[in-house]
């Protein structure tokens, strides 16, 4: 069934990409744990400067969370969504930025291992719930 309807999808698509359930997993926390990589030494008083240099070749020197995502050009679905979720933290409290993108890209990490431990010892959903517990 699962191959009749990937073959319905690219007749449909040509150019559609398809994906398995654990592919499209790993694919949506490479997308988090690379927005978590770039943001993480920006984080506290001795987070380090980021140089954004714009096509006119304009250069912004920043740490604020909040003006890297805003200015940086994520392709990523799963890693735009977390920044949106992070600019509105901004905009509604003023700060949070860094830290909530980083708490979500650890988050998906730590579910990322649950589930493949799951995944390995046994397939039963009672098991996945005891990961989250």
């Amino acid at each position: 069934l699962v191959l009749h309807v990937m073959a319905a999808i690219k007749s449909i698509n040509p150019k559609a990409e398809v994906a398995r359930a654990a592919q499209a997993l790993q694919v949506n926390i490479s997308g988090a744990r690379g927005l978590q990589e770039v943001l993480k030494s920006n984080l506290g008083p001795k987070g380090t400067l980021k140089m954004l240099v714009s096509g006119a070749g304009d250069i912004k020197l920043t740490k604020d969370g909040n003006v890297l995502l805003h200015e940086m050009q994520i392709q990523h679905p799963t890693a735009s969504l977390i920044a949106k979720v992070a600019t509105a933290q901004d905009d509604i409290t003023g700060d949070g930025t860094t830290s909530l993108a980083l708490i979500i890209g650890e988050l998906l990490k730590q579910a990322d291992t649950c589930v493949s431990e799951v995944t390995t010892y046994s397939p039963s959903f009672q098991n996945v719930s005891l990961c989250f517990l």
